[in-house]
This record gives structure tokens, C-alpha cells and sequence, in this order.
């Protein structure tokens, strides 16, 4: 029997799931919310769309059940990725393991989707407001729109998270998951930057660095990443405050402290740096305090860091005392702030948390709740890294699901 399937949500995941399930003969109609399908996709990449990486291991991905991404990526892997964007004529580029199309245009991905999309007829209703859905018997589901009634035996939620509400992931397909019986786990704000305490950060605004991060909190590390951090007037940016935000999210959801800890000289060792100051100090001690790490550091931030260590500008780098010079070693190599927030959902990339992945088979995506229902991409409690890894997964359980879902059971 041929079978007709609803996808509500038309990003990454769900227009994966559409074209998948469509080449297993099925019948597809695709509901999207807003003006267009797919608008995520444009900002992917800073437009350039990072669609997938090569380097694919399950420490690049965090969820409650920690084999859970890997067990779906098997199934559609980075190679299956690469064959399909081929096949719908994507040219891609190798940027050390980071995919890009040849035309480094999220535009173009978009556009070859949705020309798949109509050339296998897949019927794509858009500014749809779903306002309910009814299952009646084992595999029939009714959802009520505002332009009406669509039926079908199959139904697949892909309707992203609350990350970047803008682009259409406005949260409301945990809602309608958790009226058909799922546990939602409460999403936060990942890929996100961080909110700190202090009133020097208005004069670090735009600077950027290489640096290594830490989240502490309870007396251990909750994750590291290294790169270029950007500091902001509120607190931090950057790729590597982006990977380590989710566990700041959720320890502070939980109302714990948490401090970032900032190694502005990670090519030294403690020690080295120590011995490096030292030095630094014999060879010039003529010079001011506020030049002495011109060279070593951007001006304003060397600035902030002598001033929390009880450095004069204006005073000789003679008449620094040691303990001082101790002082600024410590600020170099740990230098710590405290977390207060991250930002918002507005500006958060993807989330954490969503719909418990212990209620789905990962051979398949399908509900272990209710039988036809499959769930995929962001809306469930898996988020990736930086790199690529969030669309991967977007294409992984679209793909799974869809051939799932769209399979001719005769």
C-alpha cells in the first residue's frame, strides 16, 4: 500500500525526510510555518552552509543517551551525505574536513532540495499553522491546519528547536510532541555565547584571540575547547565558547556557579610564563607598565589584565613587585570570570534538550510511543558541535526516517 506522509517542518531534516521517503514511492506533503522552506540552511556557515565534516565521532555530538547520534549516523553516513548532494548536482569543496559547496553558497543547497522536492512531486504547503493532531487507529493522523485538513498513515515532526526562532524554529513542535506522548526534555540555548560578571568589558569589546577555555563548576572542569575567543561588553564569543556553552546552560539551569577560566597564553606553560615575565622585566626596565606586553597581547586587554594585578600603567616595569608580576602570571594563564547567563534562544545556533531519544528507534526514527510517528533533527535531544556536525544530523535522521516512513509495504 502506498503511503501517504505528512511532514511537519520544512528545514533541513524535514525536506531530507521528504525526498527520501518520496523515492520509497511514497505520497509527501510537507507543512511549513513560515514564507519558505528551508531558511535555517541560508544562515548555515555564515551562508557559506558547512554542510557536513568528515571527521565524524561520537564526541561530537551530546545527548542523554551518549551512543544514541551514532547509533542514526551509521545508518546515514557522511559518505551517504556526499553521494546525495551529488546526485542532485551539489559540487563540494574540502576545507580541512569541513564540507562546503564548490560555490560556497547555503543559497545553492537550498535551491537543488527544493528543485528535488518538486521534481518528485512532493506537495509543500507553505504559511501552514498546524493547530492540532489526532491519530485514530493504529497509523492514521489527522492534522488540522489553518488552510485545513491533511491526512495521511504517516506522520514525521521536523520542525527544528527554539534555536533561531527567526528563521521558523519557534519551538512549537515540542508541544506537539509532548501531546502525542512524549517526554520533552527542557530545551536551553547551545552554540550560544556567554554572559559574564565584571565592568571591564565594555573596554574589550571586538577583541579577539587565541585562547583556551574552561568551564568550571563544583571544583571540576565541566569541558575545554581551544580557538579564537571573541570578548564582547558582555562577556565571550567565539567558536570555542560556542562548543562549551551547552554545559554552561545547563548548570546554570540547575542554579549552580559556573566561571570561565581563560588561558590567554596557551603555547605556555605555566611555568614558562612565569619565567617569561621575569625576564621580559630584566630586559626592560625603563620601559612603563602599560607597554610591557605590547607585542605579547592586543593593548587594551594587556591593560584590564595589569590592572587586576595591581599594575600601574604609568608606573616603570622596574618598580613592579613580584608578587604583582606573580599576579599577572595568574591572569595570563587562568584568568577567570563568572557566568552569569547565556544569551537567548535569538541567538543561540541550535539547543539542547528535546524530545527524550529514549522514545525513539534509532534503526528507524520512529516513535516507541506512537506507532507511524517518526521525530527528527533538532527538535530532539541531540546537539553537535561546531563544524557541520548539526547538519549532518539533520540529514542522517531525515534520511533514515524518510526511507522508513516512505517504504511500500505492498
Amino acid at each position: 500500500m502506498k503511503k501517504q506522509l505528512i511532514i511537519i517542518g520544512g528545514g533541513a531534516s524535514g525536506l531530507m525526510a521528504g525526498i527520501t521517503a518520496a523515492r520509497e514511492g511514497a505520497e509527501v506533503t510537507i507543512l511549513e510555518h513560515m514564507e519558505r522552506v528551508g531558511k535555517k540552511i541560508l544562515s548555515t556557515g555564515n551562508g557559506r552552509c558547512n554542510m557536513t565534516n568528515l571527521s565524524l565521532r561520537a564526541e561530537h555530538y551530546r545527548c542523554t543517551q551518549k551512543q544514541f547520534p551514532m547509533k542514526v549516523l551509521d545508518r546515514f553516513s557522511v559518505w551517504d551525505t556526499l553521494a546525495f548532494f551529488d546526485e542532485i548536482g551539489i559540487v563540494t569543496k574540502n576545507k580541512n574536513g569541513y564540507i562546503y559547496p564548490n560555490s560556497e553558497q547555503a543559497s545553492a543547497v537550498l535551491d537543488t532540495l527544493r528543485m528535488e522536492a518538486e521534481r518528485l512531486g512532493i506537495a509543500i504547503r507553505l504559511s501552514c499553522q498546524v493547530k492540532s493532531i489526532r491519530k485514530k487507529g493504529r497509523q492514521e493522523f489527522f492534522v488540522d491546519t489553518d488552510q485545513g485538513m491533511v491526512c495521511g498513515n504517516r506522520l514525521i515532526l521536523a520542525t527544528g528547536s527554539k534555536a533561531a526562532p527567526v528563521t521558523g524554529s519557534d519551538g512549537s513542535g515540542y508541544d506537539l510532541a509532548k501531546r502525542l506522548g512524549h517526554t520533552v526534555i527542557t530545551p536551553l540555548p547551545a552554540l550560544v555565547q556567554l554572559r559574564c560578571e565584571g565592568n571591564y568589558y565594555k573596554q574589550l569589546a571586538g577583541i579577539r584571540c587565541e585562547a583556551v577555555i574552561k568551564l568550571l563548576c563544583d571544583g571540576r572542569t565541566l569541558a575545554a575547547d581551544q580557538g579564537e575567543v571573541q570578548l564582547t561588553d558582555y562577556g565571550i564569543s567565539g567558536i570555542p565558547t560556542f562548543q562549551v556553552s551547552r554545559f554552561a546552560s545547563v548548570a546554570l539551569a540547575e542554579g549552580k556557579a559556573v566561571t570561565a577560566e581563560l588561558d590567554f597564553l596557551p603555547s605556555k606553560s605555566m611555568e614558562d610564563t612565569r619565567l617569561f615575565l621575569k625576564k621580559r622585566a630584566a630586559a626592560m626596565p625603563e620601559r612603563m607598565a602599560g607597554d610591557f606586553l605590547v607585542g605579547v597581547l592586543n593593548r587594551k586587554l594587556a591593560g584590564v589584565l595589569l590592572k587586576l594585578s595591581g599594575i600601574a600603567l604609568d608606573q616603570p616595569v622596574r618598580d613592579i613587585a613580584k608578587p604583582s608580576l606573580e599576579k599577572l602570571t595568574m591572569k595570563l594563564k587562568q584568568f577567570q570570570t563568572r557566568v552569569i547567563a547565556t544569551n537567548s534562544f535569538e541567538q543561540a545556533q541550535v539547543c539542547c534538550g528535546g524530545v527524550d531519544t529514549r522514545e525513539i528507534r534509532p534503526e528507524t526514527m520512529e516513535s516507541r510511543v506512537v506507532p507511524g510517528l517518526y521525530l527528527v533533527g533538532e527538535l530532539l535531544d541531540v546537539d553537535g558541535v561546531c563544524g557541520g556536525y548539526n547538519l549532518q544530523w539533520a540529514w542522517s535522521t531525515g534520511a533514515v526516517a524518510g526511507r522508513s516512513a516512505g517504504r511500500d509495504e505492498g
